[in-house]
């Protein structure tokens, strides 16, 4: 894969403060935007959830407070990458890793499967728009192409996303980038040869800490997104879509600055906009 320069620090983050956590009654304790670095003073005090469901999960760590959990953080634990794109994170009195972000209104770890990062990986996969003669559209207005990407609609908020999943335990990186796809957005295909081609190039375009709802104060997403680019419309581009794994729905989407997308989706696409000089 062509690695890219374009690595970003993310914007404070908000989808993960001051709302009810996902699947729960639990209301984080409200955190204005000034209050939101560990360094600055505030009386916080917020309520402490770990989802019941997530207890025994092959996928996921034991209690903190298991005296056989051992956990090396800031570092490959096993299998387990417990680094973060961001730097290193801090450690609390109790022994409980701080988002690097700041905070969130919640500790605990919610329903994500590990304490501290939790890795995932994003393909972006985009095409040119065409018209029926196979024409590359251009917007009225900016006279730029217009760009779609393979979008999924999750399950769980009914936002349309990136059609990424998390990174299995010693998995590489490449690996769930196609596997995820795959699983998400075709239900079969007849070339495979063309498809591992086609994901055995892509370019980098943002690694570190995702705004994801499923955040909290010791446990949060961070991912790696790449882009694969179909110039011409006939290798994945031709392929018929077909909605499985999380996805409730899958398309090829027009990208423009007013569509809303699951957590910094938006954010992160926008950087391809750039790289490709696209309509936004």
């Amino acid at each position: 894969m062509t690695k890219s320069p374009l690595l970003a620090t993310m914007i404070l983050h908000a989808t993960c403060r001051n709302n009810v956590y996902p699947r729960s009654e639990v209301k984080r304790f409200p955190v204005p935007d000034k209050y939101v670095p560990w360094n600055v003073p505030f009386e916080y005090d917020p309520p402490t959830y770990t989802s019941a469901h997530i207890a025994g999960q092959v996928w996921a760590d034991p209690d903190i407070q298991n005296k056989e959990f051992q956990p090396k953080w800031n570092c490959l634990d096993g299998n387990v990458n417990r680094v973060s794109f961001n730097g290193e994170y801090a450690i609390d009195d109790c022994g409980y890793p701080l988002n690097p972000m700041g905070r969130t209104g919640l500790r605990g770890r919610g329903i994500l499967g590990r304490w501290g990062p939790n890795h995932a990986a994003d393909p972006i996969v985009t095409r040119w728009k065409r018209d029926a003669d196979g024409n590359v559209v251009k917007h009225l207005e900016t006279k730029k192409n217009i760009l779609q990407m393979v979008a999924i609609q999750r399950r769980d908020n009914k936002m349309w996303a990136i059609p990424g999943g998390m990174v299995d335990p010693g998995e590489k990186v490449s690996t769930t980038l196609r596997r995820e796809f795959m699983e998400e957005a075709l239900d079969s295909f007849e070339d495979q040869q063309m498809v591992e081609n086609f994901f055995a190039q892509g370019t980098e375009v943002y690694k570190g800490y995702v705004d994801d709802y499923r955040n909290t104060d010791n446990a949060w997403m961070e991912t790696v997104a790449y882009n694969f680019h179909d110039e011409t419309g006939t290798q994945v581009g031709k392929l018929k879509l077909s909605a499985g794994d999380d996805a409730a729905k899958v398309q090829w989407m027009d990208l423009d600055r007013n569509k809303e997308l699951h957590a910094n989706h938006s954010w992160i696409i926008e950087k391809i906009i750039k790289l490709l000089n696209a309509h936004w």
